[in-house]
C-alpha cells in the first residue's frame, strides 16, 4: 500500500505526468489507484466530494495496465459526476426522488475515459439536479472547499472540483450548462472549460443539449486538452456535433500564440450584479500580463446588456423578475423538469414535497404550467440575443473577463430549501455568477 506522503504527492501531479511515470514503469497503475483510495478514505469525510467509491473495481481495472501502455490516461484515477450514468450504479442527481436507482445505460464518455486508460474510482457530489452554483443538496450535504472548508466548492460539478482540488484524484469529470464547470473551477483553482456545444456527446442519455456540455475539470490546461482529445466526437444517433478542428487539441499546447487580439471587460451582464473589487483586479492583471507577452489587449464591453437580454438570462438563471414568470418558466424550468419527470417515471408516482427540494418543486410546477409554444419562442429569442455576442466577440482572438463576481460564499449563502421563497437562492445565485451563463 502506497504511504501517505507518497499518496498525497502523486495525486497532486497533473494527470498526464502520471500516465507518463505508468507508461515508464515509474509507478504502477495500482499504487495511482491505491493513493486515490487512500486520499479518499482519509480527506472525504471533511470535504464531501464522492458520493460513491469503488474500491475493488478500481483496483481490478488498474491491475490491467501495464507499463509501456502508450494511452494517455493510463491508469490516472477519475471519477464521473452524479448526473452520469455508469451502467449498474446508482444514478441520483443527488435526489431522493431518484432512490437508489441503478443506471441502465452508461454516459458514452464513461467508455471514451476507460478506452483512454482512465481508472474510475467514484462518483462525485452535486447540488439536486444541478441547478446552483454550490453543492448543498438536502439528500447528501454540502461539498467543502478544500482551501476553505467553510465555503463553497462551487456548483454543480463542486464535488469534481473538490476531489481534485484537495487531491483524491488528478482530474475529474464535469458538465456545464450556465458555468457548473467554470464555476467550481474558478473557486478551487482549477481549469475549467465549457466546450463547444455538440463537441463532446451526451448519448445514449440525449441526442442535443441546448445549455448542458461535458467535460473536465484538472490542475493544467494539458491535462484538459488531452481529456478533450479524449472525450470529444459524436454518438451515433446524435443529431448534431461540432466538426473536428483537423488537430489534436493537446497539440496546440506545443505552439506559442502570439500577436491575439484580446478584449476585457469588467461589465457585468447583470447590471445588478457587478463584479467586485477583486473580480476587477484580477481581470487587469491578467490584461496586463497578455500585454506583456506580446498581444494586443483592448477594453471593450460586450453588448450582453442590450435590453431584454439581461432579463432573458435573469430568467433563465436568477431573479424572478416581475412579469417574467413565462419567460423564466421556458427557459430553466423545462430541463429540471425533465430530469424530475425521469424521477417521477422510475418512483412511479409524482414527485412530493419530501422527494425534492422546494426550489426543485418551484420549477417542476412552473414547467407543468407552459406550453410548448412559450418554450419555443423564448428559446428562439435566447438564440438570437447569443448569435450578437458571438458575432461582437468574433472580432477579437478571446474575451476576457471575471468568472465570478465575488469570491466563494460561505455554505448555506444560497438555499435551495426555503419553502418560504423557494426562488431566493435562484436570485443569490446571480449575484455570485452572473458573467458564465452568458
Amino acid at each position: 500500500m502506497t504511504d501517505a506522503a507518497t499518496a498525497a504527492d502523486l495525486m497532486v501531479r497533473p494527470a498526464t505526468e502520471l500516465a507518463a511515470m505508468v507508461r515508464a514503469g515509474e509507478v504502477s497503475a495500482r499504487e495511482l489507484v491505491e493513493a486515490s483510495l487512500a486520499r479518499i478514505e482519509a480527506l472525504n469525510p471533511t470535504y464531501n466530494a464522492f458520493l460513491d467509491v469503488f474500491p475493488e473495481e478500481a483496483l481490478a481495472a488498474a491491475d490491467a495496465v501495464k507499463p509501456g501502455d502508450e494511452r494517455p490516461l493510463a491508469g490516472v484515477p477519475t471519477a464521473i459526476k452524479n448526473n452520469r450514468p455508469i451502467l449498474g450504479k446508482r444514478w441520483t442527481f443527488a435526489s431522493s426522488l431518484f432512490a437508489d436507482f441503478p443506471a441502465p445505460m452508461e454516459w458514452i464518455g464513461v467508455e471514451r475515459l476507460r478506452d483512454a486508460g482512465a481508472i474510475i474510482v467514484g462518483q462525485t457530489n452535486l447540488p439536486e439536479f444541478g441547478i446552483v452554483p454550490t453543492t448543498e443538496s438536502r439528500r447528501f450535504g454540502a461539498a467543502r472547499n478544500p482551501w476553505d472548508p467553510e465555503r463553497t466548492p462551487g456548483g454543480s460539478s463542486g464535488g469534481a472540483a473538490a476531489a481534485v482540488a484537495a487531491g483524491m484524484i488528478p482530474i475529474a469529470h464535469a458538465n456545464d450548462g450556465g458555468g457548473s464547470t467554470r464555476i467550481p473551477a474558478a473557486c478551487c483553482g482549477l481549469v475549467g472549460l465549457k466546450t463547444q456545444r455538440g463537441r463532446i456527446s451526451s448519448g445514449p442519455l440525449t441526442a442535443w443539449s441546448f445549455l448542458g456540455v461535458d467535460g473536465v475539470v484538472s490542475r493544467t490546461t494539458r491535462d484538459t486538452a488531452v481529456a478533450l482529445d479524449v472525450l470529444a466526437g459524436p454518438m451515433l444517433g446524435d443529431v448534431a456535433w461540432a466538426a473536428h478542428p483537423g488537430h489534436a487539441f493537446a497539440a496546440q499546447m506545443d505552439q506559442a500564440p502570439s500577436g491575439r487580439k484580446i478584449a476585457f471587460t469588467t461589465l457585468s451582464p447583470l447590471a445588478d450584479a457587478p463584479a467586485g473589487d477583486g473580480a476587477r483586479a484580477a481581470v487587469l492583471e491578467a490584461a496586463e500580463l497578455l500585454r506583456e507577452l506580446g498581444h494586443e489587449v483592448v477594453e471593450a464591453d460586450p453588448p450582453w446588456q442590450l435590453p431584454g437580454l439581461e432579463e432573458m438570462f435573469g430568467a433563465l438563471w436568477a431573479p424572478m423578475l416581475p412579469g417574467l414568470e413565462e419567460m423564466f418558466g421556458a427557459l430553466w424550468a423545462p430541463m429540471i423538469s425533465t430530469q424530475t419527470a425521469f424521477g417521477a417515471m422510475i418512483a412511479g408516482r409524482e414527485p412530493t414535497e419530501e422527494d425534492i427540494e422546494p426550489l426543485s418543486m418551484a420549477l417542476y410546477r412552473a414547467a407543468r404550467e407552459l406550453d410548448a409554444l412559450t418554450y419555443a419562442g423564448v428559446e428562439m429569442q435566447l438564440q438570437t440575443a447569443g448569435r450578437a455576442i458571438t458575432q461582437w466577440i468574433a472580432q477579437y482572438d478571446a474575451l476576457l473577463c471575471p468568472s465570478l463576481a465575488e469570491p466563494p460564499v460561505p455554505l448555506g449563502t444560497i438555499s435551495t430549501t426555503d419553502a418560504d421563497d423557494p426562488l431566493s437562492g435562484f436570485r443569490r445565485a446571480a449575484q455570485f455568477t452572473p458573467f458564465t451563463a452568458v
